[in-house]
């Protein structure tokens, strides 16, 4: 293994790295490198600082990168540069670029309150062999069952269509974090009585597992597969009724979940409005290959959202500074900070209504970072919904 030490220029701050020369083709970094870049939205993904040399700064903000494709080019560290020069987001911000800076604090809505009546979590298992879309791939970790988390308001009425968020990865399920954001949320009025559905991946990650399968994959399958199983279960299980309305429908999650969050409600407009990521892999992760989409969820900004009509949908999206592929070039297609950058330029360009967070010393699906923010972000996604009286 060839090691040198590099000075690394990011967000305007001089960091020595140490970087390892030797290729590595897997999806997954090595075990060096595996802790700075976790992939588990509910995992603190604030980076670890570099060990290897005395020279190194003890540095939260430093990185042990995986280069793809070689360092990041000087235009490359340009174009990540400019998001260190946007507005600071406020309370009341809109639509538009923002950025937000450490140190991150948990929101106080995450905090249970006794004066707050308290929604039921309760949990099903779904059989994965049973399943039509899928069943044994026979990929890498696949799982056998899958046990789902769902969140019903004290407030529900039984037979009233309820608005509907569904969460990738089970984002949210620990620790009742999301629950408690709902309960407070719901009761001081700032979001609508809705049922959370937190549905974990069918197991692994990166190419090659059946999370990459699920999530990578740029199509409509996921969002049929949620349709046709899991809110179906729900229903049977606990006697819940699901809007029809895409407008009370929405889709959330980080990393590949949250490119898989995206997926759905662009295939699936019909289902899902809004959408909700943190870190979204809108890189070149998707195996097998579609020929049609060849470059994977880089298609998004690419080429599908430029190329194509505006759909309904309302976007909510965060990326760290010292996120996944950070030390890239953009040009190996993983360079995620730069990925979530041009989403967000091409959702301004064709109109979209978004609101895009660059988050200061932040890394991937920055566990620190979506305890501070995932309320707000909720209450902006859900602006403007309006329940149908009749359905």
């Amino acid at each position: 293994m060839s090691m040198k030490i590099n000075s690394l220029a990011i967000g305007g701050v001089l960091a020595l790295v140490l970087v390892d020369q030797t290729a590595w083709g897997a999806e997954t970094a090595p075990a060096a490198a595996t802790a700075t870049s976790p992939t588990s939205p509910n995992a603190s993904a604030s980076p670890a600082p570099a060990k290897a040399a005395a020279t190194v700064p003890e540095d939260p903000a430093d990185l042990v990168p995986h280069y793809r494709g070689g360092p990041a080019t000087p235009a490359d560290e340009a174009e990540m540069a400019k998001l260190t020069q946007l507005p600071l987001l406020a309370a009341g911000s809109g639509e538009g670029d923002f950025q937000i800076k450490p140190p991150y604090a948990p929101a106080p809505e995450q905090t249970p309150r006794p004066d707050v009546p308290k929604g039921k979590v309760v949990k099903f298992t779904m059989q994965s062999a049973e399943s039509k879309f899928y069943p044994d791939t026979g990929l890498r970790d696949w799982k056998p069952t899958r046990v789902v988390t769902v969140y019903i308001p004290s407030q529900y009425v039984p037979g009233t269509p309820a608005p509907l968020l569904v969460t990738h990865d089970a984002m949210g399920a620990t620790n009742n974090q999301l629950a408690t954001i709902l309960d407070n949320m719901i009761a001081d009025h700032r979001l609508p009585v809705m049922v959370a559905v937190m549905v974990p991946n069918g197991g692994g990650d990166a190419r090659g597992s059946e999370r990459g399968l699920e999530y990578d994959t740029v199509s409509g399958k996921y969002a049929e597969f949620i349709e046709a199983e899991v809110l179906p279960r729900v229903t049977k299980e606990f006697g819940v009724t699901f809007t029809k309305d895409p407008d009370g429908r929405a889709t959330m999650g980080g990393s590949s979940g949250g490119a898989v969050a995206f997926t759905m409600a662009w295939f699936h407009p019909e289902w899902y409005h809004r959408v909700l990521t943190y870190s979204g892999t809108y890189t070149n992760n998707e195996t097998p290959k579609d020929p049609k989409l060849p470059n994977g969820a880089w298609e998004f900004h690419q080429h599908l959202i430029p190329q194509n009509p505006v759909k309904p949908l309302r976007v909510w999206m965060e990326v760290g500074a010292n996120d996944n592929g950070s030390v890239n070039t953009a040009a190996d297609l993983h360079n995620w900070v730069i990925a979530n950058e041009r989403m967000a330029g091409v959702l301004k360009a064709k109109g979209y209504h978004y609101q895009f967070v660059f988050a200061e010393g932040a890394g991937h699906v920055d566990s620190k970072v979506v305890a501070q923010t995932l309320p707000k972000a909720l209450e902006w996604l859900w602006q403007g919904y309006q329940p149908e009286k009749k359905e």
